[in-house]
Order: structure tokens, then sequence, then C-alpha cells
């Protein structure tokens, strides 16, 4: 092995290092502070501009929310460090499994396939279907 070698090769694994802890410093996620009712009112507002909400349900956690606008169930989730919007016919949202506390609306998206909200009750008590 001559000289030129050694330096290229030295060179090679310094930049692999560093691609690797770009790479790894770039996964680091933000943390994502809990929806309440207005940061989720404001996050509905700014997905789904000009509906007027009947109703909005905060999951215990802060992690999603559910709001209802007419016939749409309009759904928060966390997802990575950020927060997916999605709508959902309001019947769907009705009829999803509530288990243990969580409901889990099937969103039926490769980027979000599902929303699971930590809620106290489903359905909602204070809204007729």
């Amino acid at each position: 092995m001559n000289t030129a070698f050694l330096i290229q090769f030295a060179a090679s694994v310094l930049a692999v290092g560093g691609l690797v802890l770009l790479v790894a410093w770039a996964r680091i996620a933000r943390p994502t502070p809990p929806l309440d009712e207005a940061r989720a009112r404001a996050l509905i507002a700014e997905e789904f501009p000009g509906r007027a909400l009947e109703g909005v349900w905060v999951a215990t956690d802060g992690a999603g929310a559910v709001a209802r606008s007419g016939a749409a169930a309009l759904v928060i989730c966390r997802v990575g460090d950020g927060y997916a919007a999605r709508s959902v016919p309001w019947a769907q949202a009705l009829s999803s499994s509530f288990r243990d506390g969580r409901l889990r609306v099937d969103l039926g998206e490769v980027a979000a396939p599902r929303a699971v909200l930590t809620l106290e009750a489903w359905p909602p008590k204070n809204l007729a279907a």
C-alpha cells in the first residue's frame, strides 16, 4: 500500500462518517407540543379553510383531535414530528372502533393509514349524529 491510497482511504472514511452523522442528526425529531382545543382549531382552520366546526374533541394525551363539520369528520393525528389532517365521512368516524379508551379511525392512506386517538368516550354525547 502506498501513501496516496491511504490518504484516499482515510478521506473516504471521514466522508462516510460525516454523512452518517448528518443522517443521524437529521432524524432527531423536534418535540411537538400537545394539542389543546385552540391549537386544534387553528390547525383545522389552516388545513381546511372556511369549514364551520360543530364540535372539536381533543385526545386526552394531546396527540390528535376529531372535529365535526357538517357531514365530514376532520381528523388530526400526530405523525412523526408534526400533524396530519384528513377528512373522512362523519358516519365513518362515528362507527370507528373504540376500545380501551382508544378511537381508531381508518384513514385509508399510505402516509397516514389510521388515526389512533385517546378519548374518554366515543361517540360524543353532546352532539347528535
